[in-house]
């Protein structure tokens, strides 16, 4: 049985996240466990002050705090860790360094909070012997095998909130109001805020759109009376036969590339066919931020619970899940053979277009 185990925060931070701690922590010690906090990610094991103890005291009243008291970093990968060498930027693999780090601590299993990239390094931690257990993390809401990972719901009212205030400018001043979300590569976000904000466009990055069929909706409301429109865009839609607008490509210091700017674009694209007022807001790290949702809190506190249940039956390389109101949970490399999209023929897609919502096609 597992008596020190140790607990990380990896890439985007996002809503939910000190839920999950204060459960792995609550639920550790009344085992009479152990906890040591790792800050910064796996960016924490090549620094001896960033690991350090965390007990009740170290979580009381963090259940409804943003962002995560540990850090975190999407840079700090093991395998690929950026380091300066003659003014260039190098990526080496210090993974053996992090597994020494966590043998020395004296840690029996190691809690990965994180996404997509936060999972795949662990899964391949667990390779190199290290004992693991994944929680699902980010407001994309793109990881498989779990109906939703948690902070997804926070950036989602974000979105709608947002939404619901642009509606009545717009009205206001019969304009166009393109408001970009995040959400990757996955529309999840675009999707089901559009369709709770009342959006009269929705671009997806699973539907590259049509610039044509775009203005000849917007044209259509106007003709009925309706001299103004809502678009929703998330930061990787395209349009058909183009590219993603991307702020900075991988490579360097950015392990990814960095989305954003298509609203703007887009802006550009329907200025030239449209005679209406167009403008642009970009919700960025806001939907990142603040106070956790209920949904968010209560999920995240359950997956740290069964983060330990876990570590306890030895349930090493198992991500935690959500599967209708049941948590339960799947091997990591199930979770992370892919992204969870949206389908361009599926449910959600066929009920927004039946509401009127124009997709791009």
């Amino acid at each position: 049985m597992a008596t020190k185990i140790g607990i990380l925060t990896g890439g985007g931070d996002c809503p939910g996240l000190n839920a999950v701690i204060r459960g792995v922590v609550k639920s550790a010690v009344g085992r009479g466990w152990e906890v040591v906090g790792i800050e910064d990610g796996f960016d924490g094991f090549l620094h001896q002050e960033k690991c350090r103890p965390l007990g009740l005291e170290e979580v009381r009243g963090i259940l409804p705090r943003g962002g995560t008291i540990l850090g975190t970093s999407n840079r700090g990968n093991p395998f690929a860790f950026p380091i300066m060498r003659e003014g260039k930027v190098e990526l080496v693999d210090v993974s053996d360094e992090v597994r020494s780090r966590i043998v020395n601590l004296g840690l029996t299993a190691l809690i990965v909070v994180g996404g997509d990239g936060s999972l795949k390094i662990a899964q391949e931690m667990m390779r190199r012997g290290i004992p693991i257990v994944g929680v699902p993390k980010t407001i994309d809401n793109d990881l498989m095998e779990t109906d939703v990972t948690f902070g997804y719901n926070t950036a989602l009212e974000t979105a709608t909130d947002a939404l619901d205030k642009l509606h009545s400018t717009a009205e206001s001043h019969h304009r166009v109001m393109v408001l970009e979300v995040m959400g990757r590569y996955a529309g999840w976000i675009a999707l089901e805020s559009g369709i709770a904000g009342g959006a009269d466009v929705i671009l997806i990055p699973e539907i590259p759109y049509d610039i044509e069929k775009v203005r000849d909706a917007i044209i259509a409301r106007c003709k009925r009376g309706r001299r103004f429109s809502v678009v929703v865009v998330a930061e990787g839609a395209y349009a058909k036969g183009g590219d993603r607008v991307v702020k900075e490509a991988a490579g360097g210091k950015s392990v990814v590339e960095r989305l954003g700017g298509v609203g703007e674009a887009l802006s550009r694209e329907l200025g030239g066919v449209l005679e209406m007022d167009i403008r642009v807001t970009v919700l960025g790290h806001l939907q990142r931020g603040g106070t956790p949702s209920t949904f968010d809190r209560c999920v995240g506190s359950r997956f740290g619970v069964k983060a330990v249940e876990l570590v306890e039956a030895g349930a090493f390389g198992q991500m935690v899940c959500l599967k209708g109101r049941h948590i339960t949970s799947v091997p990591i490399e199930d979770a992370v053979r892919s992204l969870k999209l949206i389908d361009p023929s599926g449910e959600m897609v066929r009920h927004a277009e039946a509401l009127g919502i124009m997709l791009g096609r």
